[in-house]
């Protein structure tokens, strides 16, 4: 953070690369807020939020507890035309995880599925593990059986998730 502000006071102007990276940085060391603040500042100043920016505050207001805000940029970035992917649906997904809303995290799925967002292993981990802890075992188990369908390679994760 303090990097952000030694570029602003020289003028340097920062991009969605170096606030994605700043925003990540508060995720890890656990302050969401001043990440999701950060991704409004460099909303405000006009600089272009692309996929890997909203990707991240995402996950950061996730990784916070605060699926709230977490979904609400999920719906400013459809809004925005912003491309969402498997980073997207599995930030989101996890968001849900946390906060227990295990339906809405079924919803994102199925509507990025639908959007044909390529789905791969975490992806389906995310959401069989939001199920689980949601107790939704039957819709678990279901998008275990789904995913052997569309050959998409489970892991050991996936096997733990699912038990």
């Amino acid at each position: 953070l303090s990097l952000l502000a030694e570029m602003s006071a020289r003028s340097v102007q920062s991009d969605a690369i170096t606030c994605s990276a700043a925003v990540s940085a508060c995720s890890k060391g656990g302050e969401w807020s001043k990440g999701l603040d950060i991704f409004r500042e460099m909303v405000a100043r006009h600089v272009e939020a692309n996929t890997i920016a909203y990707n991240s505050v995402i996950s950061n207001c996730g990784d916070g507890g605060n699926s709230i805000e977490a979904l609400g940029l999920l719906d400013e970035m459809v809004a925005s035309s912003v491309e969402r992917n498997t980073v997207t649906c599995r930030a989101a997904v996890s968001a849900c995880d946390r906060d227990g809303e295990w339906a809405k995290a079924l919803e994102i799925f199925r509507e990025m599925v639908h959007s044909r967002v390529e789905v791969d292993t975490p992806m389906y981990n995310a959401a069989i593990r939001t199920c689980g802890t949601g107790g939704q075992w039957t819709l678990a188990l279901g998008l275990l059986a789904e995913m052997m369908a569309n050959s998409v390679e489970s892991d050991q994760y996936t096997c733990w998730v699912a038990t």
